[in-house]
């Protein structure tokens, strides 16, 4: 089959196309012909390799058709989304032609919606889903700020929010991303930066915040939630780096809770990737109630031009490879 590998660390050069044996079937997984797969920065720092645990196939997600399935979880045919359960980590991923998958962290994705829409969901949308109504708990009324929103991440975010009946403050870097984000739901939109919580309105009257620049802003969404309101961590668009000594005693409001989310555990005891309603978020895309294109859509053999947009943060949205 054919696979995108790295010849060394480093920029989209590194990624390219090889022939390599296909998955075997194995107890407790199952194998997927890929159809599509969403491009995501955690494949980027793989690529570059920040990350310790690295696979030779990279590809955190991907949407397709289940090839065998020894345990019987899954029929051959059935139409699928895996996400991470180690793809691109510990086990190849889903930047080839077959995938192997363990059962836990694959769902039946049944839609009509094409494999390029299809594959704008797993990633994206079951992190957003579980970081607003499990870490975050949103209910309709409450304010939430949702800070990078102008992501993929933060769109499929945004989404979910309004519908939900929050109301909801985005940020961007750019004020030319305004009118997106107001034209998704966004209540009013703010200047991402340092500080927002001394410029913000609402300080200290804020039910949520889901931080997906990180750890450099994450103390300043602290700072903004009344008391008994949380922050989520959930993406590093600032960067990597950590909090250089952080002291909670002498920078965290009383009352006020910090929770983190990382897609890498769906799979494992107490986050089944079934928690997720996939169905009905495919369903809700289906009926236009949100607005979940992709904003570039790749071939398999342009995998180095769909890094390269990505590098630019070009991407304005989710990029998606189909093969």
């Amino acid at each position: 089959m054919r696979a995108i590998l790295r010849k060394q660390f480093g920029g989209p050069e590194v990624l390219e196309i090889r022939e390599i044996p296909e998955p075997q079937p194995e107890a407790g997984h199952a194998v997927i012909r890929v159809k599509a797969f969403g491009v995501n920065h955690a494949e980027k720092h793989m690529r570059e390799g920040n990350w310790a645990e690295i696979a030779d196939v990279s590809g955190i997600e991907c949407v397709g058709v289940v090839e065998s399935c020894p345990g019987g979880e899954f029929a051959p045919g059935t139409k699928v989304a895996a996400l991470m359960g180690g793809l691109g980590r510990t086990i190849n991923g889903s930047y080839a032609e077959f995938t192997r998958a363990p059962v836990s962290n694959v769902a039946t994705i049944e839609s009509d919606l094409s494999w390029a829409e299809l594959a704008a969901i797993p990633e994206t949308y079951a992190t957003a889903w579980t970081c607003l109504f499990r870490n975050l708990e949103i209910t309709k009324g409450q304010a939430l700020v949702i800070r990078g929103a102008t992501s993929s991440f933060g769109q499929a975010a945004l989404n979910m929010a309004v519908n939900a009946g929050a109301r909801v403050i985005a940020t961007t870097r750019n004020r030319d991303r305004f009118p997106m984000l107001e034209s998704l739901g966004a209540s009013r939109v703010e200047v991402e930066g340092p500080g927002l919580s001394e410029r913000i309105a609402e300080a200290k009257k804020i039910d949520a915040v889901l931080d997906l620049v990180g750890n450099s802003t994450i103390l300043d969404s602290l700072n903004m939630l009344r008391r008994g309101g949380r922050a989520c961590l959930a993406g590093w668009l600032g960067g990597l780096a950590p909090i250089h000594d952080f002291n909670p005693l002498l920078q965290m409001a009383s009352g006020v809770y910090l929770t983190f989310f990382g897609s890498f555990v769906f799979g494992a005891p107490g986050f089944p990737l079934s928690d997720v309603p996939l169905r009905a978020i495919a369903n809700d895309i289906e009926a236009g109630r949100y607005r979940a294109k992709p904003s570039r859509v790749f071939r398999f053999e342009d995998i180095r031009e769909a890094h390269r947009v990505m590098d630019a943060n070009q991407a304005n949205g989710k990029m998606v490879v189909v093969i």
